[in-house]
């Protein structure tokens, strides 16, 4: 059965009848009962088909991401497509060992014990996926949820409705419904009633700090836990010590990525003011170099996802001071990768994360400056510190509450599987990837395993004449 979807409705539509939510939810809590999800070979069994179903659906990726954000091929495999194969890659051949138990020390009041961490699946978990990379953020959480040996109920964006079609195709394509079900619809409409009518063992969103809050708050009536990957103003600091050429073409870089629409890129910069005219003046000619006179024209440079976001940034060109840029087109959802100078706290465009290429470029005197500038958008989900005194690079990362960061480097601390990625207070609660994604969805089960062999009198009633062994015991165990 083929599925349409069309961004024009962002209606789910089949040819036939979807099943029933409840009737799928039930099936899969029945199906996690039968332990069938638990053995490792099983995990690593699904790891292995959900890879190749990708492969084998490049095409359709790439056609989906082009359709819903203008991303080019490079961008599609080396954010989307590519990242997913090597965190698939990279839970295959860990997950063995993530799996097994781990034995822990027993106090010696306890011989003869042994005591282990056992890691739990959770059950049945939902994700909700958000637009801007969305068939990554989409992906890389069930590969998790499917190492940690759950099932899964997956809500991709409805915004990126092409790929939304593509992510239900591969996932229905290989996995039956009580395992991986994929909902649509749109998320206001379709998220409250699920978590609502059942009780799910985990919700993991990525999205908005405002939607975050509302989910987290609908789960929290069922006492479900949740993690929430949201976003932030993410700060990027140059240092004067810092080396000029190669840090404005790494912002220039991870700012223009995705035509800005990423959680983790640079949402503004500031620059100790006896170097901002020159990496402004740097920045300008890495973005004619990567994108050319005409950023309209590059097939490297991506497009706004709709008419809303176009609008709201669009908003920001009219503040402070223009240094290039500006030139945007509502029709074709285009907006020029943009400089601002002159801008004040007080302007709404260091109010919200800006998730476009507008960057604000801000000019201070101290470290003790910037951190006031930071201090006004608290807990950034990322901080990137262009600075070769290493000093300043210690200072910045102490001094900083973020998720995850850079120094002389930008966005690609997420690429690394051995690092946590997830935020910090308003910018999100928990982490994944690598084996990071594994914890989040399992949980330590702690199993104490004694002999009968050799019992000891001393914990057993009647205690008179017990109480000061008891205490030494414990002072020396």
């Amino acid at each position: 059965m083929e599925s349409t979807l069309t961004p024009t409705t962002k209606q789910y539509q089949s040819a036939g009848t979807k099943p029933d939510f409840k009737e799928v939810f039930n099936q899969q809590v029945d199906f996690f009962h039968t332990q069938a999800t638990q053995p490792i070979a099983f995990r690593i069994a699904q790891l292995k088909k959900l890879k190749q179903s990708i492969l084998d659906h490049q095409s359709e990726v790439y056609a989906a991401l082009y359709k819903d954000l203008r991303k080019s091929e490079y961008e599609a495999f080396g954010s989307e497509i590519g990242q997913i194969i090597k965190e698939i890659d990279f839970a295959i051949r860990h997950l063995p060992t993530w799996a097994s138990p781990k034995r822990v020390p027993t106090p010696m009041m306890f011989f003869p014990s042994t005591s282990r961490l056992h890691r739990d699946p959770l059950g049945v978990v939902l994700i909700i996926s958000p637009w801007n990379y969305p068939f990554f953020l989409s992906i890389s959480p069930l590969v998790s949820a499917i190492a940690g040996g759950n099932t899964a109920i997956v809500k991709p964006s409805e915004e990126a409705a092409h790929t939304a079609v593509v992510v239900e195709k591969i996932l229905s394509g290989i996995f039956e419904s009580n395992y991986v079900h994929v909902v649509q619809g749109i998320g206001e409409e379709v998220v409250p009633p699920m978590l609502s009518e059942v009780r799910f063992d985990h919700v993991f969103f990525t999205g908005s700090t405002e939607v975050g809050q509302k989910i987290m708050e609908m789960a929290a009536k069922k006492l479900v836990p949740v993690t929430l990957e949201l976003g932030g103003k993410s700060p990027c600091i140059v240092d004067q010590s810092a080396s000029l050429d190669y840090t404005a073409k790494k912002i220039a870089w991870s700012k223009l990525m995705n035509a800005g629409q990423t959680c983790i890129a640079p949402d503004y910069v500031l620059v100790h003011r006896s170097v901002k005219d020159q990496l402004v003046s740097k920045l300008r000619e890495n973005f004619k170099q990567m994108h050319g006179e005409d950023p309209s024209k590059s097939e490297d440079f991506g497009r706004i996802i709709n008419a809303k976001r176009f609008k709201s940034i669009a908003a920001y060109l009219t503040q402070g001071k223009l240094v290039t840029g500006g030139r945007h087109n509502e029709a074709d959802l285009y907006i020029e990768p943009t400089i601002l100078e002159d801008i004040s706290m007080n302007d709404s465009v260091m109010q919200m994360e800006i998730f476009g290429p507008v960057l604000p470029v801000i000019a201070y005197d101290s470290n003790e400056e910037v951190i006031k500038w930071i201090e006004k958008n608290p807990f950034p989900l990322a901080l990137y510190v262009y600075a070769e005194d290493k000093n300043v690079q210690d200072y910045f990362i102490s001094a900083v509450r973020f998720g995850g960061g850079a120094i002389n480097n930008g966005i690609i601390h997420l690429a690394n599987p051995h690092l946590p990625f997830g935020g910090v207070g308003l910018s999100g609660t928990g982490q994944y990837h690598g084996k990071f994604g594994f914890d989040t969805f399992t949980r330590p089960k702690a199993v104490l395993h004694s002999r009968s062999w050799f019992d000891v009198p001393l914990w057993y009633a009647p205690y008179k004449g017990k109480t000061s062994l008891l205490k030494k015991i414990f002072k020396f165990a």
